[in-house]
């Protein structure tokens, strides 16, 4: 009986432990994240400061920031919007990041890029997937369905499942892309600085067992 109930215990704890949320953004600052911008002679705030909750990026220079640890077997929430008073544009969630600038201002990762109409679409950074039933652009996978994202100035949700070899990407609740075969599993998180102003104000993780 005792041995139950200690097995019982044991998995209810590691139930527990599976599902803790990591708060990668913690709302006041940026506490766990490195920067790297192109241009060693700019000031990380001055691209990147956080208002009301709320993380700012300028997009220029390029750069991006890291998280200081390394992930892998984890789902990924980030919500995310152009602001209303300018253009929408170009930047990405960047997955198994390891090597810095690979290619220019980007580590070695896999991006799942939110530009613009765009948010779904994998490009490669110096790794490599397969997307199922479709063919590359050059380092590009196009993503499964038309663009879902929010006008300009409203929130949008991008859900990102890296488990094993696998990612799978959802933006505002809808299937964008799905990739299998990644030559990364594990490595930093990062997101980009790439020319156009992006806010944050979600950022956690949750472990997968």
């Amino acid at each position: 009986m005792l041995g139950k109930l200690l097995i019982s215990f044991f998995m209810i704890g590691a139930s527990l432990d599976a599902a803790e949320i990591i708060q990668l953004f913690n709302g006041k600052d940026l506490q766990g994240w490195t920067f790297d911008i192109i241009d060693p002679a700019v000031k990380p705030d001055t691209v990147w400061s956080v208002s009301d909750g709320v993380l700012i990026c300028k997009g220029r220079p390029p750069g991006v920031i890291r998280t200081e640890k390394e992930y892998s077997n984890y789902e990924l929430t980030v919500e995310w919007r152009w602001p209303a008073a300018s253009k929408p544009g170009n930047s990405g969630v960047l997955i198994h990041a390891s090597k810095p600038r690979e290619m220019f201002a980007w580590p070695k990762s896999i991006e799942v890029q939110l530009a613009h109409e765009n948010a779904g679409d994998f490009w490669m950074i110096g790794e490599k997937l397969t997307v199922t039933n479709t063919q590359p652009q050059g380092r590009r996978w196009w993503k499964k369905g038309d663009h879902n994202e929010n006008p300009p100035g409203e929130w949008n949700l991008a859900r990102i499942r890296c488990e094993g070899d696998k990612v799978t990407v959802w933006i505002n609740g809808q299937l964008m892309n799905e990739g299998t075969g990644l030559s990364a599993t594990e490595g930093g998180i990062c997101l980009q600085s790439e020319g156009a102003e992006i806010h944050y104000r979600k950022i956690e993780l949750s472990r997968i067992d």
